[in-house]
């Protein structure tokens, strides 16, 4: 099933899938709208439609677009106005012996056991368990021309990455996963809080920290970056 959106960026047609079951809310029926794969998407493309709440997903855009649910909100943070708490400067502090280095491209033979690892301890519900090198190619491995990967690296020992996307106004927080043991190191806020920090160093408005969900307690940490805003009824706004 195809549907064309917003004019005001040309028509763009977006591909739904049927209805499947939601991987966050138990009992409810999800569908997602993918943008049209076999259209070209550049960097301008993607900014725009992340401004209108998508997400990347490995080579898609994708937006949920269930018929009676709206759970899934975008959110976004205005980086200048970033104020941290004591958890987040606490949390710095704690891994300043980290290095974290920005890179193009990353050796999957190095960081497919990391992923496999993070996704087998922390993930065994989630849809991307069992974890398979092919899925991590697809999902993380193919970067777009806007992606970087942000390696943490503990005495040469490669612990982490965040992947994200330079777009136009902002970064778009993509994945982030990690050794499980190195959980009392908080690697996750680590990788949120150096991604503000390169947002505005870079100059950028917004890091886009993706879909929050009210009733899902893993996607709860969300709200604890402050000021943060929202994506409702086609505009931004700032949440309670």
């Amino acid at each position: 099933m195809t549907r064309d959106i917003s004019p005001d960026i040309g028509t763009v047609k977006l591909c739904l899938t049927e209805p499947h079951d939601c991987s966050y809310l138990e009992g409810r029926r999800s569908t997602t709208a993918f943008v049209d794969p076999s259209l070209s998407i550049d960097t301008d493309l993607y900014s725009r439609m992340t401004a209108m709440g998508f997400r990347r997903s490995g080579p898609y855009l994708y937006a949920p677009m269930c018929a009676q649910c709206n759970a899934c909100v975008p959110t976004r943070l205005p980086v200048a106005d970033f104020t941290w708490n004591r958890s987040q400067k606490r949390c710095w502090a704690k891994n300043a012996d980290i290095m974290i280095e920005q890179v193009e491209s990353i050796n999957i033979g190095e960081h497919f056991p990391l992923y496999a690892r993070y996704i087998n301890e922390r993930h065994r519900e989630g849809d991307m368990y069992p974890p398979s090198r092919k899925q991590f190619e697809e999902f993380l491995g193919n970067p777009w021309e806007s992606t970087q990967f942000l390696e943490f690296r503990l005495a040469d020992k490669l612990i982490g990455c965040a992947v994200v996307d330079i777009i136009n106004h902002g970064l778009s927080a993509i994945y982030t996963y990690f050794d499980p043991a190195y959980t009392d190191r908080s690697l996750g806020n680590l990788a949120i809080l150096f991604q503000i920090s390169m947002a505005q160093r870079l100059g950028l408005d917004y890091l886009y920290l993706g879909y929050w969900i009210a009733d899902c307690a893993k996607m709860k940490y969300k709200t604890n970056y402050r000021p943060l805003e929202l994506y409702r009824e086609n505009s931004w706004v700032l949440a309670d």
